[in-house]
């Protein structure tokens, strides 16, 4: 699993003395190079063999090789995350900014309708209330058309009887 999945080729080669290993097509970073760099254990030095020096510093090389590309996985794995993470921060986001504008319009067509049926109620009271005023106009009209026979009718009686009246 290479990081930049290229398909380069990697060679080991020996000097004519077998002492020095040259590896050619193998970018190493500054740290896997200071640590190439670093003085051999002793226990390393006695073995006295070149072969035996190339082969660990071929396994040498294998493993900073392996460390890097781990090393460089892992910093593109973090860079992925954090692309993921402000992804999935900026669609919360929007999601958010979308339900907030949502209720906003619920709220407000709630608003309206109240306001609607309001001013229904009251045009229905004003409504009734008129009602009310001409049905007491009437019974006024009627209280007087009554009061008013009323006083016919006992105008008439008293004249009526009031020849009788006398004569008793």
């Amino acid at each position: 699993m290479g990081a930049s999945g290229s398909t380069r080729r990697v060679t080991f080669e020996a000097d004519e003395n077998e002492n020095i290993t040259v590896v050619k097509g193998v970018r190493l970073s500054d740290s896997v190079i200071d640590r190439m760099k670093e003085p051999s254990s002793p226990g390393r030095q006695q073995r006295g063999s070149g072969a035996v020096n190339n082969e660990e510093l071929k396994k040498r090389i294998a493993e900073e090789l392996a460390l890097e590309r781990a090393r460089r996985d892992s910093e593109a794995q973090k860079r992925r995350l954090k692309q993921e993470q402000m992804y999935v921060r900026d669609e919360f986001g929007k999601l958010l900014e979308r339900e907030r504008i949502s209720s906003n319009e619920h709220l407000t067509r709630a608003i309206l309708r109240e306001r609607a049926a309001t001013e229904e109620e009251r045009q229905k009271a004003q409504r009734f209330a008129r009602q009310l005023e001409e049905k007491d106009r009437e019974l006024k009209k009627h209280d007087a058309y009554y009061k008013e026979q009323l006083a016919r009718l006992e105008e008439r009686v008293n004249h009526f009887f009031s020849p009788f009246h006398e004569e008793f």
